[in-house]
């Protein structure tokens, strides 16, 4: 016997309010673990490249210290200051990214905010935008909360084996009358406007550079000529990273250093990197170095900086690029060919992921624009400007103390070579995946990801 009841349609569920509220929370968790998983990594790294630098043995400033490097990293301004008194007067500017914080910062949020996206067969835009909207707002919540952090005054004292004049004896003296210390403090406003653009520049180009991750049906269009050709920008990034990493270990095992070495490695390892890159492809550099103290840095680009007589509008600048460099070390001479090699590596990898009615001359266009884009938003960040300056009684500034590194890049120009690589370069990588391929393969329309 079968019962009515069993023969009636079985009603709709009543509409549910929680039906919305469970994808928002969850959106908004997975937000908060990227956003963790970024400052926690950039933490990691830059704690550690600190340790190797001996910052743990400064007076009780570790922790500002370290919270002031993850907001540089980031992009946030962290100024300087100082305080001398009536008898004295300081003087100190500080603008650097630590990239490789900034690098494994930008990868491991960037992966983290994709992840829950990468068994979706499509991503509506409303999707898309909740998950960048809650992201951002995280991340610069933290953000205000590290710049509360990194603030921090220290003493200054004359160094160590510093010359026994007379003139010295006065100044050390005078020192200890004045205790003139030196700050840093983070101006909050530009950096959470920097810190916006960063992270919403980090998740736009993680978007870009992945090959699987679903976009909104709109965009879908634009997977095929722009994906590949990121994607083989930051393999070309990330191969002279870590090209410069085992480079870096060679020298520390064999030359010694190694302290010193390993924090170059994990606080200013792209910002070599990508200046080598920019050199090899023929950009160029201009800055100077002043004083006793500087950056961490090769010695050949430290001597070419020293050197003087780069331009003749400004004597005291000194022109990087690779014949200043092979005039120190012939060894420099290599970034050519090495450029050669990997961008014509990742041009031929960009042809053969891209559809294979794509032409050469297609291939060229698109890595030609993707490596002039790619020149244009991270050269700006090896920027270095370090200044500092002590004059006690109106002398002047302490030879002992005062001193300033510059490296500014040709922007531009840089950006115009990489253009001209990524067309011949680009043209080249299609001829060859064109001899790949086999049996005249097509593609008959846009796959789920390229």
């Amino acid at each position: 016997m079968v019962s009515v009841s069993s023969r009636l349609p079985t009603p709709a569920p009543a509409p549910s309010t929680a039906g919305t509220a469970t994808p928002l929370a969850r959106i908004g968790l997975q937000a908060l673990g990227a956003v963790v998983a970024g400052y926690l990594v950039m933490g990691v790294v830059a704690g550690l490249g600190l340790w190797a630098a001996g910052a743990t043995d400064l007076p009780g400033g570790f922790t500002a210290v370290l919270a002031a490097v993850v907001v540089m990293a980031t992009g946030g301004e962290v100024g300087l200051s100082g305080s001398a008194g009536d008898l004295a007067g300081t003087h100190a500017d500080l603008t650097a990214m630590p990239l490789s914080v900034t690098l494994v910062g930008a990868l491991v949020t960037g992966y983290c905010f994709l992840r829950p996206l990468r068994h979706h067969a499509v991503t509506s835009a409303r999707e898309l935008a909740l998950r960048a909207a809650s992201t951002v707002v995280l991340w610069l919540a933290a953000l205000a909360g590290l710049s509360a952090v990194a603030r921090h005054d220290f003493p200054i004292t004359l160094p160590g084996g510093s010359d026994q004049s007379a003139l010295s004896d006065l100044f050390g003296a005078l020192l200890d009358v004045v205790h003139p210390t030196v700050g840093f403090r983070t101006d909050i406003g530009p950096t959470l406007l920097h810190g916006l653009l960063w992270i919403v520049g980090v998740l736009l180009a993680a978007l870009l550079v992945s090959r699987r991750t679903p976009l909104p049906p709109r965009l879908l269009r634009y997977q095929e000529p722009v994906r590949p050709a990121a994607h083989a920008m930051l393999r070309l990034l990330l191969a002279y990273v870590v090209l410069g990493l085992v480079i870096g270990l060679v020298v520390a095992a064999v030359k010694g250093h190694a302290a010193e070495t390993l924090a170059v490695l994990l606080l200013g390892l792209p910002n070599i990197a990508w200046l080598a890159l920019g050199v090899g492809i023929g950009g160029s550099w201009e800055g100077t170095a002043q004083g006793p103290f500087g950056l961490p840095m090769p010695q050949v680009l430290d001597a070419v900086l020293r050197q003087g007589g780069g331009t003749p509008q400004n004597p005291e600048l000194s022109t990087v690029d690779l014949n200043s460099l092979a005039a120190q070390d012939s060894r420099a001479w290599w970034l050519l060919p090495v450029a050669l090699v990997l961008v014509l590596a990742v041009a031929f990898v960009a042809a053969v992921r891209s559809p294979a009615r794509f032409r050469p001359r297609q291939h060229a266009l698109h890595l030609g624009i993707a490596f002039a884009l790619t020149v244009l938003a991270v050269v700006p960040l090896t920027l270095v400007e370090a200044r500092f300056g002590l004059s006690v009684l109106g002398i002047g500034d302490l030879a002992s103390l005062g001193g300033q590194v510059v490296l500014r890049p040709h922007l531009w120009a840089t950006a115009g070579f990489a253009l001209l690589w990524g067309l011949v370069l680009g043209y080249l990588g299609g001829l060859l995946a064109t001899r790949v391929r086999r049996g005249g393969r097509t593609d008959t329309g846009p796959g789920p990801g390229s």
